[in-house]
């Protein structure tokens, strides 16, 4: 190893390093280079490592982006409830002379164009018959149009009484509530009026209800629970010592349904379970009971 000799007043020169002086110059320089190592072990990888060069870009396909699933436009055929109107073409029919190249014919394909149009109107529609009527202002007879087939002696329709019983039972809608809201669309529909008809409808389904009740009380869970209810008119037994009144629902899963059943009266939850469960197979195993 050579090495410069500093500070002296001679000129610089060089001379060869024996073999201990080499080894101790090799040790130093070690040690030095082990001390700044530890130095920088607190420091980020980033300043004491060289940054790496970025990786060469690779043309890679993205990945399409799947649609979430139940966001979208509903198609035409989900319109199962809406109203269809075929629309012919104004000019062209099945069958006729293509009129842009005039050599092909035009045939109806089996997907037509769709276009939805959606608008609002009350859940009841009322429709007042105007019959006209004359009178002989000699002898004071009076003449009165015949009513048209679309009218019906009863004021109701059958789906009218259907709606409110959806409304009410199905959605939850109140009387209270569809009174007012069918007053301000200009068609009265007392909530009383609608009880009557609730009530009347009521004696025709009474052979579903009993069904209900027979599959209910073949179930193997059985929920039920009961409130508070204020019923303005109940025949009550005399002297039975009972001043509340309730209502009770059962929930049994029967199999794969499940069937919900609502009892109003002075018995509680309890007690219409009881009445339930009268009506179960012998052999049945007892059901297990949520409450």
């Amino acid at each position: 190893m050579w090495m410069n000799w500093i500070g002296s007043s001679k000129p610089p020169c060089r001379r060869l390093l024996n073999e201990a002086d080499g080894r101790t110059l090799k040790t130093a320089v070690h040690a030095m280079a082990e001390r700044l190592v530890r130095r920088r072990n607190t420091e980020k990888i980033g300043a004491v490592l060289e940054p790496k060069a970025p990786p060469a870009a690779v043309d890679t396909p993205e990945p399409e982006k799947l649609a979430p699933a139940g966001h979208g436009r509903n198609g035409a055929a989900a319109f199962t409830g809406a109203n269809r109107v075929a629309v012919a073409h104004a000019t062209l029919h099945s069958g006729d002379l293509c009129p842009e190249c005039r050599e092909g014919r035009v045939y109806r394909q089996k997907e037509p164009a769709t276009l939805i149009r959606i608008v609002g109107q009350p859940p009841f529609e009322a429709t007042v018959f105007e019959m006209e009527r004359l009178r002989c202002n000699g002898c004071g007879e009076i003449f009165t149009a015949s009513e048209p087939q679309s009218a019906s002696p009863e004021k109701f329709d059958t789906t009218a009484v259907v709606m409110i019983a959806l409304l009410k039972y199905g959605t939850g809608m109140p009387f209270n509530r569809m009174e007012r809201l069918e007053g301000q669309l200009g068609i009265p529909l007392p909530a009383t009026t609608q009880w009557e008809l609730m009530e009347a409808a009521a004696k025709s389904l009474k052979p579903v209800l009993d069904e209900l009740i027979r599959m209910a009380a073949q179930g193997s869970v059985m929920h039920n629970d009961d409130t508070s209810m204020r019923i303005l008119q109940l025949a009550r037994i005399a002297d039975d010592g009972r001043t509340g009144t309730f209502t009770g629902g059962i929930v049994s899963i029967c199999g794969g349904w499940k069937i919900a059943l609502y009892f109003s009266g002075w018995k509680h939850a309890g007690e219409n379970l009881a009445d339930v469960l009268k009506h179960r197979a012998p052999g049945l195993a007892p059901p297990i009971q949520m409450c």
